[in-house]
């Protein structure tokens, strides 16, 4: 059990800690008359205080368990490490900021990690290194990581129906970048982005904001593959949790496909997506731009407006209703267009589009803030195991976020969110009827504790 202690309650008188520090102490001048002695010489002391909280929202989720069910045992006669506590031990470790295999060799000996993994901090086992974990990444094949995303996406279901049946779940697809380097599976030029890559296919509630999944494709892939796919595997298990469901689509224009529309279409959903500007897109919306550069020249402020139209692109089957803007201001004029099966006036219906900007705010959580786009494995499907680690990552942080909004803090990005909460540096200490972690106590991060307690309690 983990305690976290008042200032009061903390012995005075302790014995010295072991020197663990292999390297020479170091001195730096100070403003005051003494100098700064450092080294590495702590003992038993974390710098990720809030793991506890990683740990509890683990628990309530049941997500490493879940997937530790799922991958295959490589190894063979006596087992050191549970395959729990090895995908604990890596989600853990992302989630806290080191995305690197090799942080293992060091991290599998910090006191707390151990703890919420599982082992006694001073008496247990050290935790798997670093080619245990590189062994971890490359024992999954292709069913593995199939029933992984399926067990990510049966969280979603859960999460999202917690307060009772949702009347209507908006999809929002979206597609990024993932540089790569040397000669890693599946990695190929993409002249829109001009570098070696994969394609991740990432799906999040738009209203939720939930990550549902997330899909690594190669670098050559076209921003719409295999989005029909899984649409239909995702509008299948939602219709059969909640078949009263409304579902709709929005995505931008990498997803401008017919068999998209016509999908959706089918299948009742509306969608709302980008389309990349073209000639006879641009005569549709000759005569609005014309409009608005008149009214900015008159009124000299910045000018929008909003008109629709029915378009038949040489590929599509019919016309489609098409959405589109116009705009004139002091860097010039440009047209944006869409299109979409509701029924909104064109205005409404195109800032409702560009709402779906609040989804690069969490893909730059996934990749800025969970590293996300560290997947340096060989094996392509290594690091489709990796994605979803990563993904895990993500939706640990994101559930103490969820908390701390519901007990009024404001969200954080999940960056913000690690300094406060985790980051904490504390010493911890074995004793034989419990275990005790002694944080720092001039950390600002306090009042969050505070709050996620409170709400334990209640």
């Amino acid at each position: 059990m983990v305690e976290l202690l008042e200032d009061s309650a903390i012995e005075r008188e302790e014995a010295p800690l072991m020197d663990d520090c292999a390297t020479s102490r170091l001195c730096f001048e100070t403003p005051t008359n003494l100098a700064l002695e450092v080294a590495f010489d702590g003992g038993r002391l974390t710098s990720d205080g809030g793991l506890t909280w990683l740990a509890k929202v683990d628990e309530e989720l049941g997500l490493c368990e879940s997937m530790a069910k799922h991958v295959p045992e490589w190894r063979k006669g006596k087992v050191r490490h549970s395959l729990w506590a090895l995908i604990r031990q890596r989600v853990f470790q992302i989630a806290c900021g080191y995305e690197d295999q090799n942080d293992a060799n060091t991290l599998r000996t910090d006191p707390l990690l151990k703890l919420v993994c599982g082992s006694l901090p001073e008496t247990g086992l050290d935790l798997a290194s670093q080619p245990t974990i590189s062994r971890l990444e490359n024992a999954v094949d292709t069913r593995a990581c199939y029933r992984m995303a399926e067990a990510l996406f049966e969280l979603y279901v859960d999460q999202r129906g917690e307060d009772g049946s949702p009347k209507k779940i908006l999809l929002d697809f979206d597609a990024t970048d993932d540089p790569t380097h040397g000669e890693q599976e599946g990695s190929f030029y993409h002249g829109y982005y001009e570098q070696h890559m994969y394609h991740p296919l990432l799906v999040f509630d738009g209203e939720s904001g939930h990550l549902i999944t997330a899909i690594l494709r190669a670098g050559n892939t076209h921003a719409s593959r295999s989005a029909v796919a899984l649409l239909e595997r995702i509008v299948a298990r939602l219709r059969h949790e909640w078949p009263e469901v409304e579902i709709e689509l929005r995505a931008d224009a990498g997803f401008a496909v017919p068999a998209l529309y016509e999908y959706c279409e089918k299948e009742g959903i509306d969608y709302t997506v980008g389309l990349i500007s073209n000639p006879r897109l641009e005569t549709l919306a000759e005569g609005l731009l014309g409009e608005a550069k008149d009214r900015y020249e008159a009124e000299g402020e910045k000018t929008r407006m909003f008109a629709e139209g029915a378009y038949e692109a040489g590929s599509w089957e019919r016309e489609r209703r098409v959405v589109y803007k116009a705009e004139a201001m002091e860097q010039g004029t440009n047209t944006r267009f869409v299109v979409s099966s509701r029924s909104d006036e064109p205005e409404d219906l195109y800032d409702w589009y560009i709402r779906r900007g609040e989804s690069e705010n969490w893909i730059k959580d996934f990749k800025l803030h969970l590293k996300a786009d560290r997947l340096s494995c060989h094996r392509f499907i290594a690091n489709q195991f990796r994605l979803l680690l990563h993904a895990m990552a993500y939706w640990l942080l994101d559930a103490l976020r969820r908390k701390l909004v519901v007990a009024g803090t404001e969200r954080m990005q999940l960056d913000t969110l690690r300094i406060v909460l985790i980051k904490i540096g504390g010493r911890v200490r074995e004793l034989l009827t419990r275990v005790k972690l002694h944080l720092a106590s001039s950390h600002p991060g306090q009042k969050l504790w505070q709050a996620l307690t409170q709400m334990l309690h209640e």
